[in-house]
């Protein structure tokens, strides 16, 4: 059969915008769905950075009310991708973060904004562009949960719809007097239909009404069906088991390369392992530690939030030092973590540094210098750290959720022999367990053959992207082939 085209429709896309793993997923799955022969182009909201990354282009619809002010769909290629870009001003046009204003709080018509892109997602899908009309609409997380609503409460023959969950947790719930105002039916307002808990939810309405659903990883697609982990949703994912698959993520193996990272001081690959010794000198040097060849050192990329698991690592602080260890940390998000990882970086000088804050030179400088890197989340649907860390021969000691633990490999004593450790796994998330584990990491980093061993599974990861298109675009092909709605 032809090859499905598909609407991919995103609240952020990387390079153009991000603020999370979402972005990276929706910039990379694109081109590597091409290679299957599926075609997508992305609709995603024309804040300013996107609209400074697409001048000169083509406008091909245009609303003279949608949401509260005019708007226009402009046609454009950007950082290799084929992109719609939802122009409205009255609901973008604002610096920084997508989601909230400078006082943290989010934005008071945040239901406006994405109620938009999930109504022109719909309206695309129904053909007004008569020179792509989609087969597929693939709405991601709960900024574009209303497009499979919209298109199920049209009326008219629609496109096929997948949902995918990046993070359960995040599900975009407001207020059910908004109805009208957003341009659903009254009827809509049901358990079956975007009602939740009195409110419109927009992921529950994905969730309910999409064709399709997906999650990042086998794992978390089987974890959410679950109370511990359902986020209230558990009932509604186990009734719709029987449409949902878990899709692990792949990152960019282009430009996650430690063979060609321009971040990295001194470039490597698997058959040049010990070149990373120089990155761990300048690793140690940016972060103000002590140059001491005999300490193992750790390191994060992560949100500074209780998801992460941040408060259990630095509960664990003083006995990773103990340990003989360093710490090394990169992120940004609650205020009292930030603060804690700032007085543990001041109470062990030489021994922890923390950036507080996003730099994307230090993280590269962390995958490609640390010796390991410790992601102790309470629930991961996919994580792309551990991935990254992977790619780069940075041993993952990774808590056993998620997609953590469909990519991490515990690396005991059977599976060090075959090659099927990567890593080192615990649980339960508690700093008993992590202290545990990082000693045995330690115990293992002294026992450099073995260390050195452990690396080189760790690189020979699939990591990238080849693989979930294949899935994806068999998911789309099947999709596609199946009656239409």
């Amino acid at each position: 059969m032809t090859a499905p085209t598909v609407l991919s429709v995103a609240s952020e896309v990387f390079p153009l915008v991000k603020t999370g793993g979402l972005a990276d997923v929706a910039g990379a799955l694109p081109p590597a769905l091409a290679a299957e022969g599926v075609a997508v182009r992305t609709l995603l909201p024309g804040y300013p950075a996107v609209l400074e990354a697409t001048r000169g282009a083509e406008p091909v619809h245009a609303w003279a009310q949608l949401q509260g002010g005019p708007a226009r769909l402009l046609a454009a290629r950007a950082a290799g991708l084929d992109l719609l870009v939802l122009d409205a001003p009255h609901l973008y046009a604002r610096p920084g973060n997508p989601y909230v204003g400078d006082d943290g709080k989010e934005w008071p018509d945040n239901a406006q904004r994405f109620a938009a892109l999930s109504l022109a997602a719909a309206q695309v899908g129904r053909g007004i562009l008569p020179a792509f009309v989609p087969d597929i609409v693939h709405a991601h997380d709960w900024q574009a949960g209303l497009a499979p609503a919209y298109l199920h409460y049209g009326g008219a023959r629609r496109p096929r719809t997948v949902m995918t969950v990046h993070n359960l947790a995040f599900q975009g719930q407001f207020p059910g007097t908004l109805l009208a105002e957003l341009g659903l039916p009254a009827h809509a307002f049901s358990m079956d239909g975007v009602e939740y808990f009195g409110t419109i939810g927009y992921l529950k309405a994905g969730l309910a009404l999409a064709d399709r659903l997906t999650t990042v990883s086998p794992r978390y697609a089987m974890e959410i069906r679950t109370p511990e982990f359902g986020m209230g949703l558990d009932g509604l994912l186990r009734h719709r088991a029987g449409v949902m698959t878990g899709i692990l993520n792949g990152i960019d193996t282009e430009y996650w390369n430690p063979a060609t990272d321009p971040y990295l001081p001194s470039p490597f690959d698997a058959k040049r392992v010990a070149n990373r010794e120089a990155n761990k000198a300048a690793l140690r040097e940016r972060f103000g530690l002590d140059p001491d060849a005999g300490a193992p050192l750790f390191g994060v990329v992560s949100r500074l939030t209780w998801q992460k698991g941040m408060d259990v690592l630095l509960e664990s602080v003083p006995d990773l030092v103990a340990l003989g260890a360093q710490l090394v940390l990169v992120g940004s998000g609650e205020s009292a973590l930030e603060a804690g990882f700032r007085a543990a970086s001041s109470a062990y000088p030489g021994l922890v540094g923390a950036m507080v804050g996003f730099d994307e030179s230090a993280a590269h400088l962390v995958q490609g210098g640390a010796d390991a890197l410790i992601v102790p989340s309470r629930f991961e649907p996919c994580g792309l750290t551990q991935l990254c860390a992977l790619r780069y021969g940075t041993i993952p000691v990774a808590a056993r959720v998620g997609g953590l633990a469909d990519t991490v490999s515990d690396a005991n004593e059977m599976a060090l022999v075959p090659s099927a450790g990567n890593g080192l796994q615990f649980a339960p998330v508690t700093s008993e367990a992590l202290v545990l584990t990082l000693e045995r990491a330690v115990s293992l980093w002294r026992d450099r053959a073995t260390w050195r061993r452990l690396q080189q599974h760790a690189m020979a990861a699939d990591v990238g992207w080849r693989r979930p298109a294949k899935q994806y675009a068999a998911l789309y092909r099947e999709l596609a082939a199946s009656p239409a709605a």
